[in-house]
């Protein structure tokens, strides 16, 4: 499996931006699919999970009503339309994707994943 994320870049406080991640290998479908980010001097921290399906997504709290994560099985691409972002959300973003059965939960909870994306970095200014 080979991940591509895309779509970061340097927005203003309040602005919005869509993060994609292209999938190339076995059936997207079939995967569970994440956003992480790692800010500076810090560890990283899962965003956004989103289960094969698309019909089950949680959120890390600080971006609960703003961040939203979709997916497009028939693109095999996933996405995390990012709305009033803030200078705390500068970071450098990645996809991630879990094949096994409960990898909607390891990717949450253990912010473990089978594969991950190049990153793509997100700058905020106040």
């Amino acid at each position: 499996v080979q991940l591509q994320a895309s779509g970061g870049g340097s927005m203003q406080a309040g602005g919005s931006l869509r993060l994609s991640c292209a999938a190339s290998g076995p059936p997207f479908s079939r995967y569970g699919m994440g956003w992480f980010r790692q800010a500076p001097g810090k560890e990283r921290e899962v965003v956004a999970v989103i289960n094969w399906s698309g019909g089950m997504a949680v959120y890390l709290d600080s971006v609960k009503d703003r961040f939203t994560i979709s997916r497009d099985n028939a693109k095999n691409t996933a996405y995390l339309q990012m709305n009033s972002l803030k200078p705390e959300d500068t970071a450098v973003y990645y996809c991630a994707a879990h094949l096994r059965s409960d990898g909607f939960t390891r990717l949450w909870r253990n912010n473990e994943a089978d594969y991950w994306g190049q990153g793509t970095l997100v700058t905020v200014s106040s």
